[in-house]
């Protein structure tokens, strides 16, 4: 792409961004710099493994077996604080895609919203890479949260794409894609050298047999992932290619166990990251082979370091930094992550770390973390987990995941490495807290964060939620944080919020009285009113909520009514979730949640299917409730079956 045509594309994006809750850092670093001359450049290659925390033996894991990955690592950049911006795949993949974190285009925040619309200034990395001459390959998963058609942006995206087919002498950007760890790979147990007896179960799981179980099994799947990565390697070497390719190897986001992959812990966050520079384009990295970077890198900062690697700097939408090539930048203090649908259940937390300390905010503390996921529970783990919980087995660090969640929590990894003791009300660790929540505020605002925007709402969109007529920040920020401290002394500022002209600034002021429960029974005609007459239909379901306990045929009626709807799914699911929520209350609308167990979405299905259990009386543990033929549809983002 010529010049004239990177700045034009470069100050197109600029005039929108006036309406934009932008990063200055992003946009200061973007200035009119030229692209380098094409000349001879670098190929690359992205080795992606799915659901994995960094258990090798290179990031000090004694347990691992990854004798492949522990000999790149010395001769490459490692990454100690390496993390995704989202603990589950389909999220941090757009994340990926396009250098933006999810919750900055929503609905991309949620799990699998593929109806999220990248406004046409946001360009995909692998178009600026075509654009810059680059033979582009994805091997062969995509499933990248928007609207994106991936056989557009590729030159090619199949199960056979593969450097070999570029035409004689383009430079290639190749991309595989490893399915070999991902979370149902533990559904069946994988034997090898690492049995159930070796592993250290987490401080905040039960010691079972099926939780040690999940664990091995994982061990051995990382065993067979290295060695495919030699062969990946082999496979270049002897293209002839070695010496001219730039290899990344990251995982898409964190483990696959218990309270791992979906939650915004470290497990949930925390990936592996090496990037090896081959001598003959050592100059376009600072740090010499083996070096091992503490400063902490998310997958927003992926997208730049491509373009600083071909000469150009990253576009003014972009939230990362370059790590390499001319347009590096220095080490950031924070990496950012968060979390809200996963699978068929709502949820709104952000967490921060420095590599250090994580603070995480819960902005709906009334749902516990423990919410049942249909796909979660295929995992033995899971399911022993919630076994054990209802004999009366755990004690108190094992049974708070089925419990409601605080506001804030603060954690020293440093010696507190599975985030048990909450630090957030410690004395001495008020001055971290404060940094922390200071920090996860200023990034809130820079990315203008859209988790606040129920999911469905015409709000939603890029450039929308950039209208702060629309979309109040700064104000929400205030007001859900009110919510979600639970505090009495907030009842004034959601009455008073409870009639405002903005949707979302209602729904917060609802979702705050929910939050409070029966401390907020002198609302009730208000939350009333706003079931039967607000024009949100979100703002009636949390109402009808949020009035259940003081009006329950009323609202339970309508919820009912809702689910079974002909809407987008994303409606009847916030109706089915409410239900749920409201535990026995919710029975007159069995015959409506038996209808949804039908449902042709799946995450609708799911969620009444479990629901329908749990009023019936039928649950255990062991209750499938995930449509298993759903497994091999490409909603599920292009992944094959389970293999035993």
């Amino acid at each position: 792409m010529r010049q004239t045509q990177w700045n034009r594309r470069q100050a197109l994006f600029a005039v929108g961004t006036s309406l934009a809750c932008f990063s200055t850092t992003a946009s200061a670093r973007v200035a009119s710099a030229g692209v380098a001359n094409r000349g001879p450049r670098p190929n690359i290659l992205w080795f992606v493994s799915e659901d994995n925390n960094p258990l090798m033996g290179c990031y000090g894991d004694p347990l691992a077996r990854t004798p492949n990955l522990d000999a790149f690592a010395k001769r490459s950049v490692l990454y100690e604080n390496a993390f995704s911006t989202s603990p589950v795949c389909s999220t941090s993949r757009f994340t990926i895609l396009t250098g933006l974190y999810p919750e900055s285009c929503s609905p991309a925040q949620h799990m699998r919203s593929t109806v999220a619309q990248l406004p046409k200034e946001i360009i995909p990395y692998p178009t600026l890479m075509r654009e810059a001459g680059y033979y582009c390959t994805n091997n062969f998963k995509t499933d990248y949260n928007c609207s994106v058609d991936p056989q557009e942006i590729w030159d090619e995206s199949s199960a056979k794409a593969h450097w070999r087919n570029r035409p004689q002498g383009a430079p290639f950007m190749a991309v595989f894609n490893y399915f070999t760890t991902h979370e149902s790979q533990i559904f069946f147990e994988t034997k090898g050298s690492i049995t159930p007896s070796d592993v250290r179960v987490p401080g905040y799981l039960p010691d079972t047999p099926e939780v040690r179980g999940d664990i091995a099994s994982y061990y051995n799947r990382m065993e067979i992932l290295d060695r495919q990565f030699g062969e990946r390697l082999a496979q270049l070497e002897a293209d002839g290619l070695a010496e001219d390719t730039i290899i990344f190897y990251y995982s898409d986001n964190g483990g696959v166990f218990p309270r791992s992959k979906r939650y915004a812990y470290d497990e949930g966050l925390r990936t592996a990251l090496m990037i090896h520079v081959p001598p003959k384009w050592q100059h376009l990295v600072d740090a010499p082979p083996g070096s091992r970077v503490k400063a902490p890198v998310t997958y927003a900062d992926l997208a730049p370091t491509l373009l600083s690697i071909v000469g150009r700097p990253a576009l003014p939408y972009m939230q990362g930094r370059a790590l390499l090539g001319p347009y590096a930048r220095p080490p950031l203090e924070f990496a950012f992550g968060g979390r809200n649908r996963m699978d068929e259940n709502y949820d709104f937390v952000r967490s921060v770390t420095d590599g250090r300390w994580r603070y995480i905010r819960n902005y709906t503390p009334e749902r516990p973390w423990g919410m049942h996921g249909s796909f979660e529970w295929l995992a033995k783990g899971y399911q022993s987990w919630e076994r054990e919980k209802i004999a009366g087995r755990l004690d108190s660090d094992r049974l708070r995941f089925f419990q409601s969640k605080p506001y804030e929590e603060l954690y020293d990894l440093s010696t507190d490495r599975d985030q048990l003791k909450d630090l957030s009300k410690d004395p001495a660790a008020q001055g971290q807290l404060i940094r922390f929540r200071a920090a996860l505020d200023r990034h809130m605002l820079a990315i203008c964060d859209n988790g606040f925007i129920p999911e469905g709402a015409p709000e939603e969109g890029y450039w929308n939620s950039r209208d702060r007529t629309r979309y109040p920040l700064e104000r929400l920020m205030t007001i859900g944080a009110a919510a979600a401290q639970r505090d009495r002394k907030n009842l004034g500022l959601f009455e008073r919020s409870l009639t405002d002209a903005n949707p979302i600034v209602r729904y917060w002021a609802v979702m705050g009285l929910l939050m409070l429960g029966e401390a907020a029974g002198a609302q009730k005609p208000q939350l009333l009113a706003l079931l039967r007459n607000d024009p949100s239909v979100q703002v009636r379901i949390v109402a009808a909520q949020a009035v259940a306990p003081f009006a329950a045929k009323e609202a339970v009626a309508f919820l009912g009514g809702v689910a079974t709807s002909e809407q987008s799914f994303e409606i009847p699911l916030q109706a089915v979730a409410a239900l749920t929520a409201l535990g026995g209350l919710a029975r007159p609308a069995l015959p409506a949640l038996k209808l949804t167990a039908k449902s042709s979405n799946e995450y609708v299905g799911e969620a009444s299917r479990y629901a329908v259990a749990r009023l019936e009386g039928t649950y255990t543990p062991a209750t499938v409730t995930f449509d298993l033929d759903a497994i091999s549809k490409p909603f599920r983002g292009e992944i094959p079956p389970p293999t035993p």
